[in-house]
């Protein structure tokens, strides 16, 4: 094996299993360091599982059921999940002004900050990616994944991708 001028081994040689675990690695990187800073800006409670809700929830709310679609889970496992986030104070759930039997899993202003915090800390993780990276290589980075990643590769059903 031919190392390259850096002293790397080249591509060809490289495992490929270690692609999808160095991918994994840098996510897992980044949401642990986030929700560290969650924690010491005021949501130690939060967990990743949360973000993720809270983004399927969305500006207009969403029912048990279309929470649970877009998660990747059944309806129950939505509502175990909207409980947990009721109970942070994350969401509420209110009557749905367009159908009164159907209640609306909305989030709350402490929900809405969260996201805003979660939002200001990547930007600065993107901004610490940069100075390690260059600005140049981790642009060529994230249009590497963007050709990469399907069209549809922006879901949010990880929990249930990840599950039985």
């Amino acid at each position: 094996m031919a190392d390259d001028t850096q002293g790397r081994p080249p591509a060809q040689d490289r495992p490929g299993y270690e692609l999808p675990l160095l991918l994994f690695a840098g996510f897992r990187s980044l949401i642990d360091q986030l929700h560290a800073e969650l924690a010491r800006q005021g949501h130690p409670d939060a967990r990743p599982a949360h973000g993720f809700a809270m983004q399927a929830i969305g500006r207009d709310g969403a029912t048990a059921s279309e929470l649970g679609r877009r998660l990747g889970v059944s309806k129950q496992a939505a509502g175990k999940t909207a409980d947990r986030l009721e109970a942070l104070g994350y969401a509420v759930r209110a009557d749905d002004p367009a159908d009164a039997r159907r209640k609306v899993i909305r989030l709350t202003p402490l929900g809405v900050d969260m996201l805003a915090k979660s939002a200001a800390v990547f930007e600065e993780l993107r901004a610490q990616w940069g100075a390690a990276l260059g600005p140049e290589r981790l642009r060529d980075l994230e249009d590497d994944l963007r050709v990469m990643v399907p069209p549809s590769g922006f879901r949010l059903d990880v929990a249930g991708w990840f599950g039985p």
